[in-house]
C-alpha cells in the first residue's frame, strides 16, 4: 500500500495500528535480516570448524581407503547411507539451527509478538493482472525494491572483487601447496570477501529498516474525518448520548418528583429554586434532601408540595446554598444544620397546634 492520499495527515490510532497489525500489516525490514543471519552463520562455521573437518576428514578416509573392500548388500548400503546421513546432519544441522534462530530473533524484534491468521485468507484482488502489473512495475515501492537489490548486489559483489584483484599474484603458487593450505587460502579469502561485503550489507539493512517504518506509518496515516469518526464510534454518537442522557435525566425526574410528597417541607427563594427535605432520625441521623430544582421544576415542586399539603417555606440564603451544594438523595453538611433545624421545628410546633 502506498501513501498517495493528501488529505491523510493524521497519526494512526491505536485501533488502526491494531487493525493493520491483524491483517499482517507490520514494519519489517527485508534487507537487514540477510547480513545477520550470515554473520551469525559465519560465526558459527567458524566456531564449529573443527568438528566439520573432523567429520569430513573421517568420510574422505573411509571412501579412499576403506570403500575399495567394500562389500554392497543391502544391509551394508543401508548402514553407509545412514553413517553419511548423520556426518552431514552433525556438520550441517548446528549451523543451519544457528541461522534459523538468528532469523527468527530479527524477525520478532521487528515486528514483536504477531498472530494474523487474516493473511492465510486467499484474496481475489490479487489476481487482477493489470493491477498487479501497475504495482510491479510503476509503482514506488517497486522502484524502492529495485534500487535495494542494486546496491545489495554492488555490496556483494565489492568483497570478492577487491579480494580477488588482491590475490592475482598469489593464485599460481598455490599449485606448489599443500591440500590443507589450499584449504587455509580458501578460508581466509572467504572471510575477507565476507568482511568487506558484510559491512555495506548492515548499512544498506538499517537504512530499509528506518525507511520501511517511515513508509509504514505514511501508509497508515487517516484523514481527520477518519478520526473523528473513529473517536465517535470509541466514545458514542454525540446525539445519541444527548438522547440517553436526556433519557436518564427524565426517568432522575420522575423519581425525584414521586419522593416529593414523602419530605417534611419545601424550602425556596421564593420562586427560582425549591428544595425538599425531609428528616427521620430511623432512617438518616440528618435531614435528606429528597428533591431539588430552578425554574420550571422549582414550580413542579411546589405544585406537588401544595397538592399534597407540604409546607413551604421561604429562606433565600439557606435555599441558594442547599441547591448548590446538596445532590438529591444526599444528607445535608453539619453547617446548615441549625437552619434547617429551626424550620423543621416550626412546622412541628404548627402540627402540634391544629386540632
Amino acid at each position: 500500500m502506498s501513501q498517495t492520499d493528501p488529505s491523510r495527515t493524521e497519526q494512526a490510532t491505536p485501533k488502526r495500528r491494531n487493525k493493520a497489525r491483524g491483517e499482517g500489516s507490520v514494519p519489517k525490514s527485508q534487507e537487514l535480516p540477510k547480513p545477520v543471519t550470515l554473520l551469525f552463520g559465519i560465526i558459527m562455521l567458524r566456531l564449529y570448524l573443527d568438528t566439520i573437518h573432523a567429520e569430513m576428514d573421517k568420510l574422505m578416509r573411509w571412501f579412499f581407503h576403506e570403500s575399495f573392500t567394500f562389500e554392497l548388500t543391502r544391509t551394508s548400503v543401508y548402514a553407509l547411507f545412514k553413517d553419511c546421513l548423520v556426518s552431514v546432519a552433525v556438520m550441517v544441522l548446528p549451523v543451519m539451527l544457528v541461522i534459523a534462530v538468528a532469523a527468527f530473533v530479527m524477525v520478532r524484534l521487528q515486528v514483536g509478538k504477531l498472530w494474523a491468521p487474516k493473511v492465510l485468507k486467499p484474496k481475489f484482488k490479487f489476481l487482477n493482472f493489470v493491477s498487479g502489473l501497475k504495482k510491479l512495475i510503476l509503482s514506488k515501492q517497486a522502484v524502492v525494491r529495485l534500487l535495494k537489490s542494486i546496491f545489495m548486489a554492488v555490496a556483494v559483489a565489492i568483497g570478492p572483487y577487491v579480494v580477488l584483484k588482491q590475490a592475482l599474484g598469489e593464485v599460481i603458487p598455490l599449485f606448489y601447496q599443500t591440500p590443507e593450505a589450499i584449504a587455509a587460502y580458501v578460508l581466509s579469502a572467504g572471510q575477507t570477501m565476507f568482511q568487506y561485503a558484510l559491512a555495506p550489507m548492515l548499512i544498506i539493512g538499517v537504512a530499509d529498516l528506518l525507511y520501511s517504518r517511515w513508509d509504514y506509518e505514511e501508509n497508515i496515516k487517516m484523514t481527520k474525518s477518519e478520526v473523528k469518526d473513529e473517536r465517535k464510534q470509541a466514545e458514542g454518537d454525540p446525539v445519541v448520548k444527548s438522547k440517553q442522557r436526556q433519557k436518564m435525566m427524565a426517568v432522575m425526574m420522575r423519581r425525584m418528583m414521586q419522593d416529593v410528597p414523602k419530605a417534611d417541607v419545601i424550602i425556596t427563594n421564593p420562586t427560582h429554586l425549591a428544595i425538599a427535605v425531609r428528616y427521620n432520625a430511623q432512617e438518616a441521623p440528618a435531614p435528606v434532601v429528597l428533591a431539588k430544582g430552578a425554574g420550571k421544576v422549582a414550580e413542579r415542586i411546589r405544585e406537588i408540595a401544595r397538592e399534597h399539603g407540604i409546607p413551604i417555606r421561604e429562606n433565600k440564603p439557606l435555599a441558594r446554598a442547599l441547591y448548590k451544594v446538596v445532590e438529591v438523595g444526599d444528607t445535608i453538611p453539619e453547617e446548615f444544620y441549625q437552619a434547617v433545624a429551626a424550620i423543621l421545628a416550626q412546622i412541628y410546633r404548627t402540627r402540634q397546634r391544629r386540632p
